[in-house]
């Protein structure tokens, strides 16, 4: 039994079939049934099914004997389907690449769903590939599965059959069916979501809907668009047939109203002699099927009533009017826009001609995120070191909470901010600085870098476009050329940035500013930080913060978190923080896993953690200076050199015990090699290259240096004379774990260790 059947209709598609198999029988994800229908096409479908099927044994062609359309063609695959979820696709169409690994592991996470609803891109014929515009509603955050009174917005998406998974065992126990005619996704779509009792959703593209300019049903004016009202008959007699279902009446009208509206508005749906005919029939439905007080704006319900009675002419006008409007009012805003933007540019341009200011520093990080990583260390290092200097942070207004008593807040894009970049002498950030800004004369500009590289950076993404994702190279360099400083951490980062950031800036090999925090840290500190997040006393804090996956259209987590702890047993919890472009939650909070991922301060988090588990993420660099132990998992390691590239291979120069997988993982902790004295050892070595200067006082070197002119700099600890910072699992070289389940399989952990 496979786990999908993948069942593809086919008429008149022989130009697009080949594509659409190719992209079902290539997935990741091999575990499948193809069940091609030929439904009596007059082309080359039949052949082109016949041949797939003497190629791969996964594929079956159906010839159907007479031509039946889309829906009994379906119905015909879901027949002979053996798999454990259906998968529709329409014959000139195709899945993306890993979709069918995606909705598998979704389905997995979720707990066999009955309907998995994801996501579609439509594609044009120049190779534009346009998101649907209602995606949001697919997102992943929130209690899963769940049924269609929880997430009732799922209606708002596209009805049809290939953005969704159903489990066979329920449509067949639901006697669910494809009825004759178009439209024939509306009377399936709708009594499937109402009835399952548990659904989930996806936020990937897994399917391109390809937008032909002729030959598809939706693009060639015929009577069949008729049909449309014979179709929402059934799904109105669904409704009727259970009275539980009547709440859903109104979101029905309503859908049904604008649907009317689409076919009845787009010019190549209806033939122009059939358009009072359908006109006269929407009146008739819309009659039939209204639901007074039926909620929706003031312009939905008039247009709906225009439906209904049957106003064409006025309908014309008011979308015309309408249509009107709109263009106003957006040419309006253009023009505000304009103005604004003008205005701001001039009143820069008038303050560049006024003196700088040798007591002020404008500081920034992340594109208007809070206070915070090496730049939130150098102002607060400004503050203490250079008090006659005055700071000021630029943040979105979301952020401004982060910025803490001292520095003034600046919103970018205002004419206070643009006051700010033309007359403050100093001018910090850690990733690039604002496309306005003009170097002056006098002016210095610190970039501090956002930590140690391991994956590739700068110019060295010239050939990686999906981690690139649109850098202007150009502008890249223009940037590096007007830099004074550039803030590293060791030889490794200073040897990288001089290369993939080429310009005549002097590099400060003086450590990272923002681990100062963590090394002059007490065990009151520590204490006090584990007790705000709830980490009771005698209890493991395992940090998790995996990086930002390129190559994944939607992130998620790599371990079953919940799962890790049952195996670890009652002494272990997890810190879930996700990449800050990983758009929500890492997990949910609840039982020993509590998500930090909107926690201010990830330095507080390393302080309260006994140990940190990641993948390819800077952060192990800053944690290493804490001396505390470190597991990599590092999974999908060709993926992620594939996409992003490593300076380096972890294997050969690990901070401590690397896993390959989840079993792996739990092996290391149940068997305390993740605080044992060869992790001790790799971690020792790993800090001695990495960090070299992170002895507390990295920021103040560079204050003296940059704005107080000192060359006689305060020495620098080295590692192996450093006072560790205390944990709460310090000293414990082998916790009993005595009794922790031990993971089935063999394990290769001793490898890396």
């Amino acid at each position: 039994m496979p786990r999908f059947s993948v069942i593809v209709p086919a008429y008149l598609v022989q130009a697009y079939l080949h594509e659409c198999l190719e992209s079902v029988l290539s997935q990741s994800y091999p575990d499948l049934e193809l069940i091609v229908v030929d439904d009596c096409s007059p082309d080359a479908c039949g052949a082109i099914a016949d041949e797939f099927a003497a190629r791969d044994a996964r594929v079956r062609a159906v010839h159907l004997p007479g031509n039946q359309g889309l829906g009994p063609a379906r119905n015909a695959g879901t027949e002979r389907a053996a798999g454990d979820y259906l998968v529709f696709l329409d014959g000139d169409d195709t899945l993306t690449p890993d979709a069918l690994r995606a909705i598998a592991d979704r389905i997995k996470e979720t707990g066999e769903p009955d309907v998995l609803v994801y996501d579609y891109a439509r594609t044009y014929l120049p190779g534009e590939a346009v998101r649907n515009q209602a995606a949001r509603h697919l997102t992943e955050q929130g209690p899963a599965p769940f049924r269609l009174t929880d997430r009732p917005g799922l209606l708002n998406l596209l009805m049809v059959a290939w953005n969704k998974t159903v489990r066979r065992e329920f449509t067949e126990r639901e006697g669910f069916s494809f009825p004759p005619g178009y439209y024939e996704d509306t009377p399936w779509t709708y009594p499937v979501l109402m009835t399952a009792e548990t659904i989930a959703t996806l936020d990937r593209v897994c399917v391109h809907y390809r937008q032909r300019r002729r030959g598809s049903i939706l693009g060639t004016p015929s009577e069949r668009h008729l049909d449309v009202f014979a179709q929402y008959d059934r799904v109105f007699a669904f409704l009727e047939s259970d009275p539980e279902l009547a709440r859903w009446r109104p979101v029905l009208f309503r859908r049904m109203a604008d649907h009317l509206t689409t076919v009845f508005t787009r010019p190549d749906r209806l033939p122009r002699s059939l358009r009072a005919e359908f006109l006269r029939r929407a009146r008739v439905h819309c009659r039939r099927y209204h639901v007074p007080g039926a909620p929706a704006p003031l312009p939905v319900r008039l247009r709906h009533a225009l439906l209904r009675l049957g106003l064409r002419r006025t309908y014309g006008a008011l979308r015309l009017v309408s249509a009107v409007r709109r263009r106003t009012a957006r040419g309006t805003a253009r023009s505000l826009r304009a103005a604004r933007t003008v205005a701001l540019r001039l009143h820069y341009r008038v303050q560049r001609r006024l003196p700088l200011r040798a007591d002020r520093a404008v500081f920034a990080a992340h594109g208007g995120r809070g206070h915070g990583c090496n730049p939130g260390a150098l102002e607060e290092a400004f503050r203490d070191f250079a008090p006659h200097v005055r700071t000021a942070w630029a943040a979105d207004p979301a952020h401004h909470h982060t910025i803490p008593p001292g520095p003034r807040r600046l919103t970018p894009g205002t004419a206070a901010y643009w006051t700010a970049l033309a007359r403050s002498r100093y001018v910090v950030h850690n990733t690039g600085f604002d496309a306005g800004l003009v170097k002056r004369k006098g002016q210095v500009l610190i970039q501090t870098q956002a930590g140690t590289p391991l994956k590739h950076m700068g110019l060295d993404l010239r050939e990686r476009p999906a981690a690139a994702q649109g850098t202007d190279f150009s502008r890249l360099l223009r940037d590096a050329g007007s830099w004074d400083y550039v803030v590293s951490a060791n030889r490794h980062s200073t040897l990288t940035w001089e290369r993939v950031h080429p310009g005549g800036y002097t590099t400060l090999e003086y450590g990272q500013p923002r681990t100062d925090v963590l090394q002059r840290a007490t065990a009151a500190d520590v204490a006090r930080l584990r007790e705000t997040l709830g980490i009771a006393r005698g209890t493991v804090a395992i940090l998790y913060a995996p990086t930002h996956r390129d190559y994944r259209r939607t992130q998620r987590t790599a371990l079953d978190l919940e799962r890790v702890l049952t195996r670890l047993g009652p002494r272990f919890m997890v810190l879930a923080r996700a990449h800050p472009r990983h758009g929500g939650p890492l997990a949910g909070t609840g039982g020993r896993v509590l998500d930090v991922s909107d926690h201010p301060s990830v330095e507080s988090l390393c302080l309260a953690s006994d140990a940190l588990v990641t993948d390819y993420s800077a952060l192990m660099f800053d944690y290493a200076g804490l001396d505390r132990p470190i597991v990599i998992h590092a999974d999908e390691p060709e993926a992620y050199e594939a996409a992003r590239g490593t300076y380096f291979d972890l294997r050969d120069l690990p901070p401590g015990a690397i896993a390959r997988d989840e079993d792996e993982l739990i092996g290391i902790f149940a068997d305390g090699h993740w605080c044992g004295s060869r992790s001790a050892q790799l971690r020792a070595a790993f800090r001695e290259r990495f960090c070299p200067y992170d002895d507390g006082r990295a920021a103040e070197r560079v204050v003296r240096r940059v704005v107080l002119g000192e060359t006689d700099l305060p020495p620098v600890v080295p590692p192996a004379a450093r006072r560790p910072v205390p944990s709460a699992a310090a000293g414990l070289a082998r916790p009993p774990l005595a009794t922790v389940p031990q993971p089935a399989g063999p394990r290769t952990v001793t490898d890396s260790l």
